[in-house]
């Protein structure tokens, strides 16, 4: 009888940091992906169509949420539990408290700051994509895909 021992057995702890650093770099190849898709049609909805600052935003980070969702669900947490209703319902009511977030950043920056020139529009909008992005982590990971 033989038994295969390895070289370097990986601990059970530093297997756990592996798997989540692993999930946040997809979380973050999916949530790159999203602010990409925001950025997009921010400009295009704001710059180029001249719709209000706050529609722009909105719509901008709807449409993300949108896309954020499939590669979410068939990307980052695959190997989680399948697709429920209520699943959906929990990424759709977290994420809509993200776009609040998201959006009040936003507001204060682009309103509040005076922040309305394109370049500083899109700074303020990739500030608040950013620290509402920390909380949609935190939520996704523990209470929408969970294990």
């Amino acid at each position: 009888m033989s038994v295969n021992v390895s070289e370097n057995p990986i601990s059970v702890p530093a297997r756990s940091v592996r798997r989540v650093i692993l999930e946040a770099v997809k979380f973050g190849a999916v949530g790159g992906s999203g602010v990409l898709v925001n950025f997009l049609f921010f400009n295009l909805l704001l710059h180029w169509l001249g719709w209000r600052a706050m529609t722009a935003t909105v719509v901008a980070s709807l449409i993300a949420m949108g896309s954020n969702y499939l590669g979410f669900r068939y990307f980052t947490y695959r190997d989680r539990a399948s697709r429920t209703r209520q699943q959906i319902a929990l990424f759709f009511v977290f994420s809509a408290i993200g776009i609040a977030m998201e959006s009040g950043l936003f507001y204060i920056g682009y309103h509040g700051l005076g922040l309305h020139g394109p370049v500083e529009s899109n700074a303020v909008k990739g500030v608040s994509i950013v620290l509402a992005s920390g909380f949609r982590f935190l939520v996704y990971r523990t209470w929408v895909f969970r294990h």
